[in-house]
């Protein structure tokens, strides 16, 4: 049997970091390696299984990535854009593997990303769950077969803490709709709507909730005349994000370098 794959977590304290932590130790393949949290969290020096309500792993909570990356095969990352590019500038510096879960990246921030991956295998998707990837897949299917006669809205909710506007997923959404109808999303994108307007043919709605404790709700909507057909995808937990991350960490290794999403994954 080969040898489980070390994986080493950034922001090991927050929901998503223990919830990331607790589907690595679920996973027989992997191993928690190391884990991060910001300067002057006091968390660090912690052991990493205990603060996360798992049993003892004789590792400490570290603020050095770096150190936290000695060993390790894979790294994966939820953080923020700043952080996440610190994360794949030393994976790179390491040559460890990257999983990158957060969203909100510029044009340059997102170009970064594509030269780091030249040297590094690395997952990069606004979304790590499963089931979102295959309503990506199919969002796209139908638009190809349903085409301009059927108008397109995304309707996408998450709790009020989320602070990018629309989501990540919503964002990944649209340009998969852009793409199969052949349409420029720069020209035909609508985020939400006011004013007195009848909707003009081609444009593709992308709508944005935020309330309460909403993990995930993503909506595409495909209304003709006559008939209204919708795909939607509900995340009930992180679990659904964090198991995903593990799997894209256990498919990088070994893998050559270049930029890879969930579709990869998944081979979708």
């Amino acid at each position: 049997m080969s040898n489980p794959t070390k994986i080493a977590v950034v922001g090991v304290s927050g929901r998503m970091g223990k919830t990331i932590l607790s589907c690595i130790d679920e996973e027989p393949a992997a191993v928690i390696h190391g884990g991060t949290e910001a300067m002057g969290s006091p968390n660090i020096g912690k052991d990493i299984g205990e603060q996360a309500g798992l049993a003892c792993k004789n590792i400490a909570v570290t603020d050095s990535l770096e150190q936290a990356l000695q060993g390790a095969d894979s790294v994966i990352d939820f953080s923020s854009p700043e952080s996440s590019l610190e994360t794949l500038k030393l994976a790179e510096k390491t040559g460890v593997s990257a999983v990158i879960g957060t969203t909100g990246f510029n044009a340059e921030q997102k170009r970064e990303i594509a030269r780091r991956a030249e040297s590094i295998a690395c997952v990069l998707a606004p979304n790590m769950s499963i089931g979102v990837n295959v309503l990506f897949k199919m969002a796209g299917l139908i638009a190809k077969t349903l085409g301009d006669a059927y108008d397109v809205e995304i309707v996408e909710a998450h709790h009020k803490f989320k602070k990018d506007a629309p989501s990540g997923t919503a964002v990944r959404l649209s340009e998969i709709l852009a793409e199969a109808l052949e349409r420029d999303l720069e020209e035909v994108g609508i985020y939400g709507r006011k004013g007195f307007k009848v909707r003009e043919p081609k444009e593709i709605g992308i709508h944005t909730v935020r309330a309460g404790d909403i993990v995930g709700e993503h909506r595409v909507m495909f209304g003709g005349m006559g008939e209204t057909l919708e795909i939607s995808h509900r995340a009930q937990s992180r679990d659904t994000f964090a198991r995903g991350s593990v799997r894209a960490a256990l498919w990088t290794t070994g893998r050559p370098a270049g930029l890879y999403d969930m579709q990869d994954v998944l081979g979708l």
